[in-house]
């Protein structure tokens, strides 16, 4: 004999349909929910078509983006035979059938069918590889994005407080810029203080530059105060704003180089990953997203085929 049980995912549960050999559908289909007491239920019956059969079942299924992740996890840990299923492949075996109904019993039923007629490789570990790796480049691409929108708010607060600040430091981003503009917000502040002060507390920002850089950008700070056009600020509210965006993207700058560092490490456990570098134009992120995104390269061509 050789049982397999289909699970047809949706959010949040799943259809259940099992076959205990090929065209040997063993009883009716069922639904189970993603929680605990749900995926208990399957263990049980899976436990149930092992003890009928003397043969540990395998359990197929169709990727799903992530609805089937604590399905898959769970079944891992129970050291079950796992087949998921590019839905490029099923959705060919559907288009096949004379029967065009969608339902998620036909679809764990015909899943079954499917694991008899294709020749399905087991779930990889290296696939948990590439989902960590999505998710992470996924994040950093959502984390990015909103990264670049506050920029363009905390550049419309700073021009009505201290325009002539850009240009002081290369750039206005880094993390000494966004201290000292966080230490020093307005004209008034800066004019109020000696050079001395102001290198000190630049120099406290940035460690790894020396005392003379840190005096001339004192220098240059000074001097943009002079010219600034506010010279006194009548609105708190920009103030408060501007001290706001500054902690948000000193944050974000964070998040984001913790995320870096988390994908390249993980990426460089993939052998692909230096391979796509080699072409011109394609760095680290770039990289790591075309892999994750691609996922399992001989998958996708056995969809296509």
């Amino acid at each position: 004999m050789n049982p397999v049980v289909g699970l047809d995912v949706s959010k949040g549960e799943s259809e259940v349909q099992a076959f205990l050999d090929k065209g040997k559908p063993y009883g009716k289909s069922f639904s189970i929910k993603h929680d605990l007491d749900g995926l208990g239920s399957l263990l049980e019956f899976l436990g149930g078509i092992k003890d009928k059969t003397g043969i540990q079942p395998s359990v197929v299924l169709e990727a799903t983006g992530h609805y089937h992740a604590p399905v898959v996890q769970f079944l891992e840990e129970h050291q079950y035979l796992l087949i998921i299923v590019n839905p490029l492949i099923s959705h060919r075996a559907k288009s096949s059938s004379l029967r065009k109904v969608k339902t998620d019993a036909i679809d764990a039923y015909r899943l079954c069918e499917l694991y008899y007629k294709e020749d399905l490789e087991p779930y990889k570990k290296r696939g948990i590889q590439l989902l960590n790796l999505r998710n992470l480049t996924r994040q950093h691409e959502n984390i990015t994005g909103i990264y670049v929108q506050t920029k363009l708010q905390f550049q419309a607060i700073l021009d009505q407080i201290f325009p002539e600040y850009r240009g002081v430091f290369g750039d206005l981003y880094s993390v000494v810029s966004l201290l000292t503009l966080k230490e020093f917000p307005a004209s008034e502040d800066i004019l109020a203080v000696s050079e001395d002060t102001l290198a000190n507390k630049i120099k406290e920002f940035c460690k790894s530059r020396s005392k003379k850089w840190a005096e001339e950008k004192a220098q240059d700070l000074k001097k943009a105060a002079a010219r600034n056009p506010f010279q006194k600020t009548l609105y708190q509210s920009h103030l408060l704003s501007l001290s706001m965006y500054i902690d948000m993207l000193l944050q974000y700058k964070e998040h984001l180089s913790e995320l870096d560092a988390e994908i390249d490490t993980l990426a460089k456990e993939i052998e692909e990953y230096k391979i796509i570098q080699s072409i011109p134009g394609i760095g680290e992120k770039i990289a790591a997203t075309i892999i994750s995104e691609i996922g399992e390269i001989d998958k996708l061509l056995a969809g296509l085929a």
